[in-house]
């Protein structure tokens, strides 16, 4: 019965999985929000890698589909990308409106999801979701009989899960009516990628791996997150990375021990923003008249360093990022 529950739990947690993982995953490592806008190295000593700006720019998944198209063909759709990044339509694409752009691109997987569990949960398909919706969807669709075999812990936990998501949905209710529309709903799917759940998703961290439950979280509680031995298995060298990264970096001020707030720089990181950065890069490279922005011309003049040649039919993606 179990495996029923943690079923219908399969689509709530999926940015931030409140289950301990098996086989020894680095569960920890999956907690914290990955910033980096491609798995390739921006720079290798001197070198510069483009495919790097390319994922940055179309997202991973996007830039792969490009890699067999002419430069005729890049450069055409490369022009209609541009005319979606300048949102106010001055025929210049300035720095902020490339980094919303590239912020918008690395969540296309958010999309994604969102746009499948949407259909799963919204049973009348209008412009939202009531909390009653998603919990006849999630839990209380279980059959009555089923729900009778709960043992008194587990009912427990069903409890504890349904009281999680409905401080969760309302975390994500930017607007205070009870349900959540498309946007709202994404922010509860992905919690992780939007700033405005952070205490969430810290309350959520905390309740994990806070074990003791005295508000902190210990070297032991950071580590056991992450990796248990089995069979008198000894710690692989990552983990003792880990050991040295909580010293180091995690533990700011050194009482040994992670509060509320290390907790909050460790999982969802505001130190740098990758987005920013490349958006800045981008103009740096392109920028021939030196007032800042950049044209459609010399975006198109700089296509190798946008998307190669390459680029897609990205009709399909555009429409989908304007639904949201």
């Amino acid at each position: 019965m179990k495996k029923i529950v943690h079923l219908g739990l399969a689509c709530i947690f999926i940015g931030m999985v409140a289950s301990k993982p098996a086989d020894n995953q680095a569960h920890g490592k999956d907690r914290v929000k990955n910033q980096k806008l491609s798995h390739e190295e921006h720079f290798d000593g001197d070198g510069h890698n483009t495919d790097y700006d390319h994922d940055a720019f179309l997202g991973e998944e996007e830039a792969r589909t490009f890699e067999d198209l002419s430069p005729e063909e890049s450069k055409a759709r490369l022009g209609e990308i541009v005319e979606k990044i300048d949102e106010n339509k001055d025929g210049k694409v300035d720095v902020d409106e490339l980094q919303r752009w590239v912020e918008k691109q690395q969540k296309s997987y958010v999309f994604k999801d969102v746009d499948t569990q949407w259909v799963g949960h919204n049973v009348d398909g209008d412009d939202k979701i009531t909390f009653d919706e998603y919990n006849k969807t999630s839990y209380s669709g279980l059959p009555e009989e089923e729900l009778l075999k709960l043992d008194e812990a587990e009912q427990i936990d069903f409890k504890e899960m349904i009281k999680r998501d409905k401080r969760r949905w309302n975390g994500a209710d930017q607007n205070g009516d009870g349900n959540l529309n498309k946007d709202e709903f994404s922010a509860f799917l992905h919690p992780e990628e939007f700033d405005h759940m952070r205490d969430v998703v810290i309350d959520e961290t905390m309740e994990d791996i806070d074990k003791n439950k005295d508000g902190t979280v210990s070297l032991e509680e950071y580590i056991g997150d992450m990796f248990i031995p089995e069979n008198g298995e000894e710690e692989p060298d990552w983990v003792k990375t880990e050991r040295e990264q909580f010293g180091q970096y995690r533990d700011k001020n050194s009482d040994g021990v992670m509060d509320r707030k290390e907790v909050g720089d460790w999982i969802m990181p505001r130190d740098y923003d990758h987005a920013l950065a490349e958006a800045r890069h981008l103009i740096h490279e392109s920028d021939k008249d030196g007032d800042k922005k950049l044209t459609k011309q010399e975006i198109i003049d700089q296509y190798d360093l946008f998307v190669g040649s390459q680029v897609t039919d990205f009709g399909e993606a555009l429409v989908k990022h304007d639904e949201f």
